[in-house]
């Protein structure tokens, strides 16, 4: 019944080594061991842990808006220019307006009063 093992097909590939002597299997770690967390004197306050971290988070965001502050200032001050430009033509243009018509206004009383004036020293005359 020792018959020789079948040939393997030529375009498939096989393995054709077995390993007999292999090491002993170690342990493999159990996954309740994998998520435990190192042992207390390890550990790092939470409160202190987290408190670092809000520290350099600031310190951080500090240091970017400083770095990006002349770009905002920038950047603000044209957005509020082209949003102001409107509004503040309009209004120009309403004491403008206001201010012509005040002006012609006083300058028809100054010229009527002038008038006035000038046919009153020629009635005395």
């Amino acid at each position: 019944m020792n018959s020789p093992p079948p040939k393997p097909p030529q375009r498939v590939p096989t393995l054709t080594e077995v390993i007999r002597d292999l090491p002993p299997a170690q342990p493999a770690e159990s996954p309740a061991s994998a998520t435990q967390p190192p042992a207390p004197e390890a550990q790092v306050a939470p409160e202190a842990l987290l408190a670092e971290v809000w520290l350099q988070e600031s310190r951080i965001a500090s240091r970017v808006i400083e770095r990006l502050q002349p770009r905002i200032d920038v950047l603000f001050e044209h957005r509020l220019r082209e949003a102001l430009a409107p509004m503040v033509a309009r209004v120009y243009s309403a004491v403008a307006d206001e201010a012509r018509k005040e002006l012609a206004h006083r300058l028809r009383e100054a010229v009527e009063q002038a008038i006035n004036e000038e046919l009153g020293r020629h009635r005395e005359t």
